[in-house]
């Protein structure tokens, strides 16, 4: 039980002081005042702090954070080529451990469900998929990796290199038995599967189509980079002769089942046809931000009723960026482009939590605080220096993100007082930096 919470639960009213009750990991009551007594149950007494749901990442590359800090000031395209080559090199050992620490750094920063983008599959370098699955099982958080892929390299007119291109058969083969061997579609399922071409500068027609078609006939959702700089809309152009979203129209990759990350450079036309179909986007300010790609019209797709949540994106993109800095990020990025009322906080609360389900298809079960979800929760502490701002949630989303006071997975607490403790904190952190180390030294003769 918590109790003697600011609840923020998203869906109703904000509570100035209450309790919620947990039952076997999904939440059994909520209610305003003093808690009612509960016999042997755990009491989190949470006076002063603010309790929100648990956030929601809807884009990342945790294969990154081995690779994070080079190319620091490159475009989109120059970061790409640059680091295609020492990616080629990962193995499973790699993706393990930086997977390991990018899922932890989620956990501290409030983070309890994670999609994750894996689309490079070097040849005989181990098992790269489960590595980042046994990772998030033993860290704790809701994973919903997605098995990506890229079929066409730079002698097919893509950008990747030859080497670290699939083919059709072998990734649709792949992408498959990944969805056989892994997916869970039951209430509160820890574990789910999305099928994921990389961006269309890196992919054929031929892929686009038949993913589809596989994610449809197995009932898993699909996702994609789109729209995330002008020189891939010159791409598009050029080589399909429309727009990303125009293009993406045309392969059948509009609908309540898909989200595209980043969705930056959007025509009006885009954005009226993302909200009609349902189709989602994953917002990543930081990392827009890091490439110079540019500001995604988020007020636009709000107010025209498409999803939206946060994604942090990879951390070679957006080195050690916590989930709920996205938050501030986005909303001060909105403002600076479209003026001060174009965010607000309790807006940008939002889309970090139930935006972020609504997008993975599973607000149903996560992103609000109500009766029958599951029990994904964050505390935060704003009391203290924070106590002089009145509005918990201005003081939440404003400036420095206050101390995640507990973290709770289904109930069961992942972070305590902003330490990790579903595992060692400190042998996950040099698990991430031996990860960097040796993909450094797997790929020495390509940096």
């Amino acid at each position: 039980m918590i109790r003697n919470a600011y609840i923020a639960p998203i869906v109703g009213h904000e509570i100035p002081r209450g309790y919620v009750v947990i039952e076997n990991g999904v939440i059994a009551a909520i209610g305003s005042g003093d808690a009612p007594a509960s016999d042997g149950a755990e009491i989190i007494d949470a006076g002063g702090a603010l309790l929100t749901p648990g956030l929601v990442n809807t884009h990342h590359h945790l294969y990154q954070w081995a690779s994070q800090g080079l190319a620091k000031d490159n475009t989109l395209f120059e970061w790409l080529v640059a680091l295609y080559k020492p990616w080629s090199k990962m193995d499973a050992e790699v993706v393990g451990g930086a997977a390991a620490a990018g899922l932890a750094w989620l956990a501290k920063s409030g983070c309890t469900t994670t999609t994750d983008h894996h689309y490079i599959f070097p040849k005989g370098r181990g098992d790269l998929f489960a590595a980042e699955i046994d990772a998030a099982s033993r860290i704790g958080v809701r994973f919903q990796p997605c098995r990506g892929s890229m079929d066409r390299g730079v002698s097919d007119g893509g950008l990747p290199p030859d080497e670290v291109v699939e083919s059709l058969d072998d990734i649709l083969t792949a992408t498959s038995d990944a969805i056989d061997s892994y997916h869970d579609s039951s209430f509160g399922s820890m574990l789910r599967i999305a099928v994921a071409p990389c961006s269309p500068f890196s992919i054929s027609k031929d892929l686009l189509v038949e993913s589809a078609s596989l994610a449809r006939s197995k009932n898993v959702r699909l996702h994609t980079h789109l729209a995330e700089t002008l020189d891939e809309e010159e791409h598009c152009v050029a080589q399909m002769g429309c727009t990303p979203v125009e293009y993406m129209e045309q392969v059948g990759w509009l609908g309540d089942d898909v989200w595209f990350a980043h969705a930056v450079h959007l025509h009006d036309s885009d954005i009226a046809k993302m909200a009609a179909t349902g189709t989602g986007a994953a917002h990543c300010p930081s990392s827009n931000a890091r490439l110079g790609a540019g500001i995604a019209r988020i007020s636009d797709l709000l107010a025209a009723g498409a999803p939206v949540g946060l994604g942090v994106d990879g951390s070679a993109s957006a080195e050690m960026v916590p989930l709920a800095g996205e938050i501030r990020q986005a909303m001060y990025m909105q403002r600076a482009k479209y003026g001060p009322t174009a965010l607000t906080a309790r807006q940008a609360l939002e889309i970090g939590t139930l935006g972020g389900a609504t997008v993975l298809g599973r607000q149903d079960e996560i992103g609000s605080i109500e009766v029958g979800k599951v029990a994904d929760l964050a505390l935060w502490r704003t009391d203290g220096f924070y106590a002089a701002v009145d509005d918990p949630i201005v003081a939440f989303a404003y400036g420095q993100t206050p101390p995640l006071a507990r973290l709770l997975v289904g109930g069961r607490t992942i972070v305590e007082d902003d330490v990790l403790v579903s595992a060692p904190q400190d042998a996950v952190a040099r698990e991430g930096a031996d990860a960097h180390r040796r993909l450094m030294t797997l790929a020495k003769d390509v940096l």
